[in-house]
């Protein structure tokens, strides 16, 4: 077994690996970027080392950092998580090649399943079947033109080398495609480090079905039961529960031999996830995630395995403990994501901020997998999940109201959250009934009076910068980098630096009250600027493109006008309430 493992990771997921290694007496190594250097998993882990830099790219996608701290650590095996490089065939061949142990797949299967065309070849070949897609990856708009016009529209471009709904774009005809499969492949780069995308049919009324498997080195492999994961926003999921409600046993078995023989098929150990399309009583292949996902605590919950242990235990070389037959599902389980964003109106936008008071819910049944606490700092260059509520009962009515129960006991303030989207599909008729699908949440669900606006920011808090200093430690001499207040680097008594007040954002695409001034509603980062100064524009039309967390967001007009001017760049950081153009 494994004496040290480095968690290459930040967040929920980090906290998540750091807790099973020590319940197994493994010490544990944390690492983070300039923006984490007090985050929980940082408290939580033996150790931490220092990446540098804020962005994803610049700290945890930076591989020579990365290896750095392994190096310097002694660390045995490597932890990816989920995002970042988890799903990066190259990152694990490096681990593996310093003689370190990755604790996920071996890098082949990465590489197959990693590329989800070759993936669809390879289920294709043990008899698995997808979705109609194309088997190239897209270099110009003419290429989805053409897909859309043979199979119909609308049609789907996604990452080649990802997941999750990042870097996915939904086509609905010929006019959109260049705009989205440029967006798609920004995306997709930002998030996973490359940019290739592929296209396929995009189907109309379907339920995300997927399957846990569970293999090791000595040929055994096993699923786990089924997860539903129907209830999403922006192709990105919501609510989780398992099993997945309203599936023949027929269908199941179906599902988990054709999930066994895909995993099989590519040479997969570790635990992974096949992803089905449900549709009509047909169910289509859809992708293999070559990692732990961010919902397998609900497949925990009515299977009793610990799926982060088992990892570390294939990972070691160890065979399962257990056989298909041993597998048992008791109850019904549900997680719902807790991130910072606000769903008034169902826009779902970022709230990236200073969580001032976070209390987790707790009683029978229920779990809290948080990475932040009271205090922490939702930033703007991560993911936004703050957290998951997981609850379990004996069956999926006393699940959705155990979940309802304890997502009003939870208190996230400073921060804008979906609690009030996620109420409300819980207890929505369709849910109850197992109705929804993939599009319910955008198409059916009225978001029109929910909303979670956060609270205005601390005016006394008081924000840390860096002081380097001389120290001695028994005699020798060490310059050190500490991170103090703004005050206690100020000679002569000066009064404590307060942080600006920032101007409220709007919950909308576009701000203002029909002044002209459009003003972005979140902090983020310009990535695109569509108009000019002296340029007519329509109300309602895009005029900025603003990434903050990892998503793409579209700043509208509020006016139909001419451009007066335009105050900012790509590239260029802005804060929410900014005003980034104006129309007369």
């Amino acid at each position: 077994m494994f004496t040290k493992v480095l968690i290459a990771n930040r967040g929920e997921i980090a906290v998540r690996v750091i807790r099973a290694c020590q319940e197994m007496g493994i010490a544990t190594v944390a690492v983070y970027s300039e923006l984490d250097r007090d985050a929980l998993h940082v408290r939580l882990a033996d150790e931490a080392f220092a990446l540098g830099g804020q962005t994803a790219a610049e700290s945890y996608l930076n591989t020579e950092a990365i290896m750095s701290a392994i190096d310097q650590s002694g660390a045995d095996a490597v932890h990816p998580g989920y995002g970042f490089f988890s799903e990066n065939a190259d990152f694990a061949r490096t681990i593996t090649d310093r003689g370190v142990a990755f604790i996920g797949p071996p890098p082949e299967a990465i590489e197959v399943m990693g590329d989800k065309i070759s993936a669809r070849a390879a289920a294709e070949r043990v008899g698995v079947h997808g979705v109609p897609g194309n088997t190239a990856f897209l270099t110009e708009a003419s290429q989805v033109i053409e897909f859309g016009t043979d199979h119909g529209w609308p049609v789907a471009i996604k990452a080649a080398f990802g997941g999750g709904g990042r870097g996915m774009k939904v086509v609905n005809s010929a006019d959109e495609a260049a705009e989205a499969l440029e967006s798609a492949q920004r995306e997709a780069t930002s998030y996973f480090g490359r940019g290739e995308c592929y296209v396929e049919r995009y189907l109309t009324k379907p339920r995300h079905i997927e399957i846990q498997v569970l293999c090791d080195a000595h040929g055994n492999a096993v699923y786990l039961g089924t997860r539903d994961c129907s209830a999403q926003r922006r192709h990105q999921k919501l609510i989780e529960e398992a099993p997945a409600p309203d599936l023949s046993d027929e269908t199941f078995h179906a599902m988990g031999e054709a999930s066994v023989k895909v995993a099989k098929g590519c040479g997969y150990t570790n635990a992974g996830t096949v992803e089905f399309l449900y549709e009509n009583g047909e169910f289509y292949y859809l992708e293999m995630n070559t990692r732990l996902q961010v919902e397998h605590p609900v497949t925990e919950l009515v299977t009793g395995i610990d799926l982060v242990a088992e990892q570390i235990k294939v990972a070691a070389g160890e065979p399962l403990a257990f056989s298909q037959a041993d597998v048992a599902l008791t109850g019904h389980a549900i997680e719902v994501r807790i991130n910072a964003e606000d769903p008034a109106g169902g826009a779902f936008l970022p709230s990236p901020g200073r969580i001032s008071t976070l209390r987790a819910p707790s009683g029978f049944g229920v779990r809290w997998d948080g990475g932040y606490q009271s205090g922490d700092e939702v930033s703007q260059y991560y993911d936004n999940l703050v957290g998951k509520l997981v609850c379990w009962g004996q069956d999926r009515d006393i699940a959705i109201n155990r979940t309802l129960r304890a997502l009003r006991e939870l208190v996230v303030e400073g921060v804008a959250t979906t609690i009030p989207a996620d109420i409300a599909i819980l207890d929505h008729a369709d849910f109850r009934a197992a109705e929804h699908s993939t599009k319910w949440v955008e198409e059916v669900l009225d978001l029109s009076s929910t909303s979670s606006k956060p609270a205005p920011p601390d005016e006394e808090d008081e924000p840390k910068v860096r002081h380097n200093v001389d120290v001695e430690v028994n005699g020798k001499r060490f310059n050190v980098a500490m991170w103090m207040p703004e005050s206690a680097m100020s000679g002569g008594g000066a009064a404590p630096a307060r942080k600006p007040k920032r101007r409220a954002a709007s919950a909308g695409g576009a701000g203002g009250s029909g002044s002209g001034d459009v003003v972005v509603p979140m902090q983020g980062t310009v990535v695109k600027v569509l108009v000019e100064a002296g340029q007519e524009v329509e109300a309602g039309e895009t005029v900025i493109v603003l990434e903050a967390m990892k998503m793409e967001n579209n700043v509208a007009a509020e006016k139909s006008g001419t451009v007066k001017e335009v105050r900012v760049e790509p590239g260029q950081s802005v804060s929410g309430g900014d005003v980034v153009v104006v129309i007369d």
